[in-house]
C-alpha cells in the first residue's frame, strides 16, 4: 500500500528526489556565501563600535603615583581628547606631555577599557638640594633639577658649583650623592662640583674629601667608610682613585 501523499508515479519521485539534491546543493554553496555576509557583518559592525561609535569613547582620565603633583595637574599635562574613541586615543603623544613635566620620572599610559585612560607616574626623587640663581632646588641622581625648596631639607646632601657649571658636571655630582650611605649620606654637608673629575666631598665637621669623578662611586663610599675609622682625625681624604686612598693631614 502507497504511502499517503507520496506520488503514485515513480517519475514523479524520481523529480522530487532530483529537486531536493539540487536544492541541497544551491544550499551548500550559499551558505559559505551567507556565512561570510554575516561575518563581515560582524567585524564591520565591530569596527565600527571600537573606533567610531560614543559606546567606547574616553569618559575619564584616573591618574596613580602622585606625590609632588597633583592628579590634576597631570590630567592637565596629559590633554587626554575625552570624548573620543578610546581606541583611537594615541597613548605615546599622552605619555610625552606628561613626561614634559619636570617632577616626572617616567609615565606609563594604558587604555583601560571600556572607557577609561590610566596614567601611572614615576616621580623624581631628589638626592640633592644645589642652589641656581639664589634659589634651592632638588636634583634627582639623573642630575635633573625638577622643584623648588623654601628650606634646604633635612637629610639631602647639598650640592655647590662655585660658579659657572656645565649639566654634566651637574649629573655626575648627583651620582655622587645619590651613591651615599645612609651614614655617610648624613656626614656630609655637601658636595662640590667644579667638573666632571673634580667632585669633593665637604662633611659637617670641616674634613673634606677628594672623589674625582662620580666612577666607581660605591667603592669610594666603602673606602672611605675605611679610612675614616682608620684614620678618624684625618682633615683631608682622597679617594679618587680607591684602590690607592691616601689621607692628608
Amino acid at each position: 500500500m502507497a504511502r499517503r501523499g507520496a506520488p503514485r508515479d515513480p517519475a514523479e519521485r524520481t523529480r522530487r528526489r532530483f529537486a531536493r539534491r539540487q536544492w541541497a546543493r544551491r544550499w551548500l554553496a550559499w551558505r559559505y556565501v551567507v556565512a561570510v555576509v554575516v561575518l563581515v557583518a560582524l567585524v564591520t559592525g565591530g569596527i565600527w563600535a571600537v573606533y567610531f561609535s560614543s559606546w567606547l569613547s574616553v569618559s575619564g582620565v584616573e591618574v596613580d603615583g602622585v606625590d609632588q603633583l597633583s592628579a590634576a595637574e597631570v590630567r592637565e599635562a596629559a590633554a587626554v581628547p575625552e570624548g573620543e574613541a578610546l581606541a583611537r586615543v594615541d597613548l605615546d603623544r599622552i605619555r610625552s606631555r606628561v613626561e614634559a613635566l619636570a617632577p616626572v620620572r617616567s609615565a606609563d599610559v594604558s587604555r583601560q577599557w571600556p572607557d577609561q585612560v590610566l596614567i601611572e607616574v614615576e616621580e623624581r626623587v631628589a638626592v640633592a638640594v644645589v642652589e641656581i640663581g639664589g634659589q634651592l632646588k632638588g636634583m634627582d641622581d639623573q642630575g635633573v633639577v625638577f622643584r623648588d625648596y623654601a628650606q634646604p631639607p633635612a637629610g639631602l646632601p647639598r650640592v655647590e658649583t662655585g660658579g659657572p657649571t656645565s649639566s654634566d658636571a651637574l649629573r655626575e655630582a648627583a651620582l655622587v650623592a645619590g651613591s651615599l650611605p645612609t651614614d655617610l649620606q648624613a656626614k656630609v654637608d655637601h658636595v662640590e662640583v667644579a667638573t666632571i673629575d673634580e667632585i669633593s666631598l665637604e662633611l659637617r665637621d670641616g674634613r673634606s674629601v677628594e672623589w674625582g669623578s662620580a666612577d666607581d662611586s660605591e667603592l669610594k663610599a666603602r673606602v672611605l667608610a675605611d679610612l675614616l675609622a682608620a684614620a678618624p682625625k684625618a682633615p683631608h681624604y682622597d679617594v679618587s682613585v680607591p684602590g690607592r686612598p691616601t689621607t692628608h693631614g
